[in-house]
């Protein structure tokens, strides 16, 4: 049984059925859902832009909202995946027992999986977007790359849903996301330079920065804002990519564990 947890996945087309049942779900709950995943990021955006932006004239040549913005379309991006990969995901398999239902259908655990992976994915592309549509209405944004942003918000999507799902997996109730936000979720967003530069951070703490998938998001996003081909951006892809990749075969494996017993 222990071999079968960590096989390679073996997801097949049919986790786009999967997606579009999500999909068919949110869209009779679309515009407060959308609304929902706008608020928090641009409540930041504004009230933090504007009001920190009267003390703090410029940060790093730049109005603070308009450095602000790019680490709000990354917030934004990995709030949704996580919520979506958390909650939602979590409701559908333990509460709902939809995954349950759905297996009874010519369809394996894995494109169960990659359906809401997809599906996390999708949210959180649409929740980035709508963030970058505002910054770039607003003047936050050069835009000269700024839609090069677009795949990139995909990627962290991507990313966030793979380790929320990875938390979905071992969570006994939804009491227990609160650790992953708590422990995890909110250090990295304060450490990560979505608030501040990370150049203000302490070495010990900058250096735990750069181990986190948030920061190279962030790093990637903010030059591609200003008009501005970001530094060595292969290796900030290289970290999103390779935690995607791990947190999604650790995912299904413990899903695996959980389902398959």
């Amino acid at each position: 049984m222990r071999s079968v947890l960590w096989l390679l996945p073996r997801p097949s087309l049919r986790f786009v059925p999967v997606w579009r049942r999500n999909f068919l779900v949110w869209r009779k709950l679309a515009v407060p859902s959308v609304l929902g995943n706008l608020a928090d990021p641009m409540i930041y955006l504004f009230g933090l832009g504007f009001g920190l932006g009267m003390l703090v004239p410029e940060v790093g040549g730049v109005s603070y909202i308009a450095f602000l913005a790019a680490g709000m379309v990354c917030f934004s991006t990995m709030n949704s995946a996580s919520f979506e990969a958390l909650y939602s995901s979590f409701s559908r398999m333990q509460v709902q027992r939809t995954w349950d239902a759905i297996l009874n259908a010519p369809v394996e655990l894995d494109d169960i999986v990659f359906g809401e992976l997809a599906w996390a994915a999708s949210k959180a592309t649409l929740a980035g977007s709508a963030i970058l549509l505002v910054v770039i209405a607003f003047g936050f944004a050069e835009a000269r790359y700024a839609l090069w942003v677009l795949p990139l918000i995909a990627l962290t999507g991507l990313t966030f849903a793979a380790l929320g799902l990875v938390i979905t997996a071992l969570a006994p109730s939804f009491d227990f996301f609160m650790y992953y936000f708590t422990l995890f979720v909110t250090p990295m967003t304060l450490i990560s330079g979505v608030f501040f530069p990370m150049e203000q951070l302490p070495a010990a703490l900058r250096l735990l920065a750069e181990a986190l998938p948030l920061a190279h998001a962030v790093q990637l996003a903010r030059p591609l804002l200003f008009g501005e081909l970001p530094e060595a951006a292969l290796r900030h892809l290289a970290v999103l990519a390779g935690y995607l990749v791990v947190a999604a075969w650790l995912a299904l494996a413990m899903t695996r564990r959980r389902l398959l017993k």
